[in-house]
């Protein structure tokens, strides 16, 4: 009886165990993730990159932090960081490299892949 429970235990915490979850995955949150339903529209500030930035930029980026030299709070300062601040090139830095955005380590792919694609589109607010 008490291999049989010993087993059972065992068994419960291997399986409950899964490979399938990177770092990446559990640092960043699925809400932050915000994918253009309509793969054919332009992305936009506010339905796909703001929630990004939101998430990992403002705790530093805004009035009374550590970077509010440079804010990060509005669509105009996000996007005045995109065409001369560099923010694109340091958000797809390496963890560990020099300059990379945000500093705590890299963003998930998919946040910075609609990072990119906002830029691409044009960098439209609505």
């Amino acid at each position: 009886m008490k291999k049989t429970i010993i087993f059972a235990i065992l068994l419960a915490a291997l399986t409950s165990c899964s490979d399938s979850d990177t770092y990446q995955d559990i640092e960043t949150p699925p809400e932050t993730v915000t994918p253009n339903p309509d793969p054919a529209a332009a992305f936009s500030y506010n339905k796909n990159a703001k929630a990004i930035i939101d998430a990992n930029c403002i705790g530093c980026h805004q009035s009374g932090r550590s970077a509010g030299f440079r804010p990060l709070t509005t669509y105009a300062e996000v996007k005045a960081a995109v065409e001369s601040a560099g923010l694109l090139n340091r958000i797809q830095l390496q963890t560990g490299q020099q300059g990379i955005m945000p500093q705590a380590g890299r963003m998930s792919q998919a946040n910075i892949d609609i990072i990119l694609k906002w830029n691409t589109d044009g960098l439209k607010e609505n």
